[in-house]
């Protein structure tokens, strides 16, 4: 199992963000995650420093690969502007880049859109992106319309060697079966094996990689009621994650979440075997590699950690 660090733009500004990714290195993670939004979830996170601009500053204080956690391609930014991007991403990383997708929030997208599609139409709309983005990483001279986007005579001239791989983030089976017809590897969050399995099965056991959040701390109970003030959005259940509309809706929603829900879902506090017994939740669902963000104020504490104590300690 590979053990990466997900850095959060919701939670932290982009002075933080780059000293994690420094931290990240020095403490042996093997890779980076970086969430991409316009919005946090919620005003107490804070924060929404632009994903490009990051990636660009973190390539030039680290050499850890680095994927997007995921970029909406669709709404926000025209496909062909995030080819560019990840292009350009992908050459300033040395060919170490991800590009990771997904039919996005309305929390993100409706501030350009407000009508925010069904998942059928964002699925669609996902797919025809993909395969614009990929065709501009020819280098060739494009010129395109499809049912929901159009270029014409664009081209990339900025590219890296090699196309950064796509990997799909889903959660329903539709999306995953999507995520496997396009897909390089698949995204996902949940320790589900039946998701993961089925994933791999489809896309001939192409890789499959995760995301999750931990509350180091002192205590448990400080990592908790960090948790529990700054992501209490992570206990919504089924689509809400999807279809919110704003940071405002997202804190009235949370009100349902409790802090002893927090307390059941999260790991929190400064005990290795538990953040390595998370570790092996996700090694026994299938994932390939896990990526790990922290919840509250001791994000390179929580690094330094796990450097000292839990990586090498994971199989």
């Amino acid at each position: 199992m590979r053990v990466g660090f997900f850095l959060s733009t919701e939670e932290y500004g982009p002075e933080a963000l780059i000293a994690q990714a420094r931290a990240a290195e020095e403490a042996g993670f093997a890779g980076l995650w970086i969430s991409d939004h316009f919005h946090p979830w919620n005003d107490e996170q804070g924060q929404s420093p632009f994903v490009w601009s990051m990636i660009g500053a973190v390539s030039q204080v680290c050499d850890l690969p680095v994927t997007t956690a995921v970029t909406c391609p669709t709404v926000r930014i025209h496909p062909a502007i995030v080819a560019q991007a990840a292009a350009t991403s992908a050459q300033l990383l040395g060919g170490r880049f991800t590009l990771g997708v997904g039919t996005g929030e309305a929390l993100n997208e409706h501030a350009f859109d407000p009508a925010w599609p069904a998942q059928e139409t964002r699925l669609e709309m996902l797919e025809e992106a993909v395969a614009l983005i990929r065709e501009l990483w020819t280098g060739d001279v494009v010129t395109s319309r499809g049912r929901h986007y159009a270029v014409d005579h664009a081209r990339i001239y900025t590219l890296p060697e090699t196309p950064p791989e796509i990997f799909v983030s889903a959660f329903g089976p539709k999306a995953l079966d999507l995520a496997a017809k396009i897909g390089d590897g698949y995204i996902g969050t949940s320790p589900d094996a039946d998701l993961v399995s089925t994933f791999k099965a489809q896309a001939d056991g192409r890789p499959a990689h995760a995301g999750a959040k931990v509350a180091f701390a002192p205590t448990k109970d400080e990592g908790w009621d960090h948790a529990y003030r700054l992501w209490p959005n992570a206990g919504l259940p089924g689509e809400l994650a999807q279809v919110l509309p704003t940071p405002e809706h997202f804190e009235q929603a949370s009100q349902l979440v409790t802090r002893e829900s927090t307390k059941e879902s999260v790991v929190a506090g400064n005990d290795p075997e538990d953040h390595l017994e998370l570790i092996q939740t996700y090694a026994d669902a299938g994932y390939d590699a896990l990526y790990l963000a922290n919840m509250g104020p001791h994000d390179l504490d929580m690094i330094r950690f796990y450097g000292e104590k839990v990586l090498p300690q994971v199989p």
